[in-house]
């Protein structure tokens, strides 16, 4: 079997698993639909394509940095016909970082690395409003290795001002306390048909068509494991890859997009006009995953 991973960090991010109406609900980690998602849009695949394949993947999540949970009030309104649609409420998950793996047969995990280094439709991380601050993928794939072992080895993927802010409470303890050792990170894993899930989530992907979308409940196995410890010899994280010394993330997810033509006869437009069209037709071209 071969383990793909995938860091996942942003401003904010939105994974719901059991999103109804007005109340639009996040979990503390991502879902498997929301990342199978991601990746069935970095193929380009439509919403009505069979996801057998993917939804076989076995799926885990290793939760570097929880964030925090927060609340927006929304309300909308419809373009074409000004109706005001229902208030809700809706929950992300700010300053969030997690990294996550996908294990399966080598052909199909070699398609989802190269789908993500040119990605059909621009990847997000639950929602549109939520674009990934750092790049996804975290290296190439890896051949003989088990998920778990390769989300507990995995480098920590925190941000420095988080694994500074640890440690800082960590050496804060009371006098004569034993050293502070490594962040316990926790790991959630798809469970294996023959032992007991501690945790079932209703993100099976079974089909993402937006006129009947389909999910199967999942079972989940949880565990914890040591962060690795910072590298360097001040004790700042790693610099992550594709960062600048200074620690800024030297990363565009819309720079390989291409700038959608206009409709129609636009010679009498404005150029407000334009690019109101032009942003709206680039926004259609997305996929929402669930």
């Amino acid at each position: 079997m071969t383990v793909l991973l995938l860091r996942l960090a942003g401003p904010m991010q939105s994974w719901g698993s059991a999103a109804r109406f007005a109340r639009r609900s996040t979990e503390t980690a991502p879902t498997k639909s929301g990342v199978l998602g991601l990746l069935a849009a970095a193929q380009g695949r439509p919403r009505d394509a069979d996801l057998s394949d993917l939804a076989a993947l076995r799926f885990g999540v290793r939760i570097d940095q929880p964030g925090s949970r927060i609340r927006d009030f929304h309300k909308a309104q419809h373009g074409d016909s000004g109706k005001v649609m229902p208030l809700s409420q809706r929950y992300y998950l700010a300053d969030a970082v997690f990294v996550t793996g996908v294990e399966g047969d080598r052909e199909l995990i070699h398609s989802l690395h190269r789908a993500l280094q040119a990605p059909h439709f621009l990847p997000y991380l639950g929602r549109r409003s939520c674009p990934p601050s750092r790049p996804l993928l975290m290296g190439d794939p890896l051949d003989e290795t088990s998920l778990e072992q390769a989300l507990r080895t995995a480098e920590w993927q925190a941000s420095r001002w988080y694994i500074r802010q640890t440690a800082r409470a960590a050496s804060s303890g009371a006098a004569g306390a034993a050293a502070p050792g490594p962040e316990t990170l926790d790991l959630l894993l798809d469970c294996p048909p023959h032992e007991t899930p501690h945790l079932s989530w209703r993100d099976g992907p079974v089909s993402f068509d937006p006129r009947h979308r389909r999910y199967t409940l999942r079972g989940i196995c949880t565990d914890a494991t040591e962060a690795p410890s910072p590298g360097g010899p001040d004790g700042a994280a790693p610099t992550p890859h594709g960062a600048s010394a200074a620690g800024r993330p030297d990363h565009d997810p819309t720079a390989g997009l291409s700038v959608a033509a206009p409709v129609g006869d636009c010679a009498g437009d404005s150029v407000v006009d334009e690019a109101t069209r032009t942003a709206t037709i680039s926004t259609d071209r997305f996929p929402r995953t669930p």
